[in-house]
């Protein structure tokens, strides 16, 4: 009689489910990354992109996902992969470089001293992070001149842009967040955002899966910023008392419609007159219908807006 072969082990079966669940995890994430390049022309045929790489899960993560996504495009592009060492203390100055070399990756490591002048200019207990921020951006545009790449790729994902949206709104009095492409404030660059669809919860569960050696973004000492901690907050709460609410927030940022806001110099009010002619959505101040479907998922598309992804 043929021995009967043992079933798997309940540690084999929780490997095999967990190897499962990562390849579905790489494969959303390269789908949404490839979705929002093609939604907004980032990348282009011959463009040098240079990937801020700071050391942090989402920078790793657009690295990781970019790279795979050259190997599968239509177009040709090149990476390069650029870290500013800001001379913090206790930087452990070895982890990218020695991460990037076994990588294969072509790389470029800018030392510029900006702790000192944050430390001397803002005041102790203040927030470093606005002057920090300003400095890096000014040094990496020069660093984008000097290696002669074509795009500034940024790991800000799509919790970073609502979070930003609500801070603007609150604080600033403006609806306004960060675009997935923009020009930069020099005029000379243009700034680019692949993880504009990707969740935060991914980046962290992807950089689990992956192993990325993580440097801590506390190594100044700077507190966490308290209002955009407080936004982050406010949406955990609603997506878990009211699931769905933040996708809905989040498809409105692409579905605007100026004749039904305020902003002057995006609708002439002042000229508007009656046309005669019926308007399907021209006095509908809540859009009851739409807004329960703007949870579907728009088509996914891959670099080349002609080109379609499969799981």
């Amino acid at each position: 009689m043929e021995q009967l072969l043992a079933p798997a082990s309940p540690t084999a079966r929780q490997a095999d489910k967990a190897g499962f669940e990562n390849n579905k995890l790489h494969k959303r994430l390269c789908r949404q990354v490839g979705q929002a390049i093609g939604d907004f022309n980032m990348i282009e045929e011959g463009d040098k992109v240079m990937v801020c790489l700071s050391g942090g899960k989402d920078s790793y993560a657009l690295l990781d996902i970019l790279l795979t996504l050259r190997e599968r495009a239509p177009i040709d592009f090149d990476i390069v992969a650029v870290n500013l060492d800001q001379k913090q203390p206790n930087f452990p100055a070895h982890v990218l470089p020695d991460y990037l070399r076994k990588l294969g990756v072509a790389f470029h490591i800018e030392t510029q001293d900006t702790y000192s002048i944050v430390k001397r200019v803002i005041p102790e207990g203040k927030t470093t992070c606005s002057l920090c921020s300003r400095l890096r951006r000014g040094i990496l545009y020069r660093v984008a001149d000097e290696l002669g790449a074509t795009k500034i790729a940024l790991g800000h994902h799509r919790d970073d842009i609502m979070e930003t949206f609500f801070l603007n709104m609150f604080f600033g009095s403006k609806l306004k967040s960060m675009p997935p492409k923009l020009q930069s404030d020099d005029g000379k660059h243009i700034v680019i955002r692949p993880l504009a669809y990707v969740q935060e919860a991914d980046t962290e569960r992807y950089a689990a899966v992956k192993e990325f050696p993580i440097i801590p973004c506390d190594l100044c000492g700077s507190q966490e910023n308290l209002q955009r901690k407080q936004i982050k907050g406010m949406l955990r709460d609603w997506e878990k008392k009211f699931p769905g609410r933040v996708d809905n927030i989040f498809s409105s940022l692409s579905t605007v419609v100026p004749s039904h806001l305020m902003d002057r110099s995006l609708f002439d009010f002042r000229s508007l007159q009656a046309s005669g002619t019926p308007l399907a959505d021209g006095d509908i101040a809540f859009d009851e219908e739409p807004c329960a479907s703007n949870t579907a998922q728009p088509n996914i598309i891959s670099l080349h807006p002609a080109q379609r992804t499969r799981d």
